[in-house]
């Protein structure tokens, strides 16, 4: 379940805790400004515990719309206070007394946490794109949820996340990878990709300035620095439709999964050569049943 200024994604994952058996549940993503480290600690073993161990806890920084725009709290030291975020929450898992002394984070209490966890331990995976935000995931991190993650351009994040697994004495562990990846499934490709332009450039285009929008300059690392650059110009001047009009169905295509239902199976295949061990879907459809259609033929097409 992903958070922004939507719905929260805490409260739909009790629900589909108390209301599932097996599925795999997580967050994708909590950002780490909105809440304390002891909180998202005291949530994920609540989660675990209501799910009898099936919850994952994604984690990310988030970007400068959401924290200061929507929270109205500062975006600083984002990566300093990732990696705070994530020693503090184990240790309140391990019921450890807590105690911390960080840059951002200074606990001194001893305080320890009265629940119970069902796990001594629950997996993080840290959604992030910048090159010391992956060198993090590899460091640290039991999984890795990029965005706007291309299968073809992995290249340009594998020396980060080696030098992170390197730096974590890690590099023979396992690490899930992740992607949050749009999917619209039609035999009609042009209005599949159509589909997901919108999200495209709201992502490219309208997640921040040119220095704080990390989507994209990720998408200007895999080759498309000028569509970046116009998407970003017309989406921040008031003008939408034309950004949205600008997404070329080859980055559609390249970060994101859009046509019919073979064309999906060959893209299928091309993440798993990338590395990808889970794909977190999320589905375009217009409305629930056609959500439901599109997940199955997605199953399918995994097969």
């Amino acid at each position: 379940m992903p958070e922004a200024y939507g719905t929260d994604a805490v409260s739909i994952l009790g629900a589909l805790a108390a209301r599932t058996e097996r599925i795999g549940l997580g967050s994708g993503i909590v950002n780490v400004f909105s809440r304390t480290p002891a909180l998202l600690a005291q949530t994920a073993v609540t989660l675990d515990q209501l799910s009898n161990g099936r919850f994952s806890l994604g984690l990310g920084t988030s970007g400068h719309q959401v924290v200061a725009g929507w929270h109205g709290v500062a975006y600083e030291h984002p990566l300093r206070r990732m990696r705070e975020t994530v020693e503090v929450v184990r240790r309140v898992v391990r019921r450890e007394p807590l105690r911390y002394q960080g840059e951002v984070f200074q606990i001194d209490q001893g305080l320890k946490l009265m629940a119970h966890p069902p796990r001594p331990a629950i997996p993080v995976y840290l959604a992030t794109l910048t090159p010391g935000g992956v060198r993090l995931a590899g460091e640290l991190a039991e999984g890795w949820i990029p965005t706007v993650f291309s299968p073809e351009h992995v290249r340009v994040f594998l020396e980060d996340l080696e030098a992170g697994r390197r730096a974590g004495g890690r590099s023979g562990a396992a690490l899930e990878i992740a992607p949050s990846v749009p999917v619209s499934i039609g035999e009609d490709q042009a209005a599949a990709r159509q589909a997901l332009r919108p999200w495209a450039a709201l992502y490219v285009g309208g997640m921040g300035s040119v220095a704080r929008n990390f989507y994209n300059q990720t998408v200007r690392r895999y080759g498309f620095e000028r569509e970046a650059i116009e998407i970003q110009e017309l989406y921040l001047s008031g003008r939408k439709l034309e950004a949205i009009s600008r997404v070329p169905d080859a980055l559609v295509d390249a970060i994101a999964l859009a046509g019919p239902r073979q064309h999906v199976r060959e893209r299928l295949a091309g993440y798993r050569a990338a590395g990808v061990t889970t794909l977190l879907a999320r589905l375009h459809a217009p409305d629930p049943a056609s959500e439901l259609e599109a997940l199955e033929a997605l199953a399918e097409a995994a097969r």
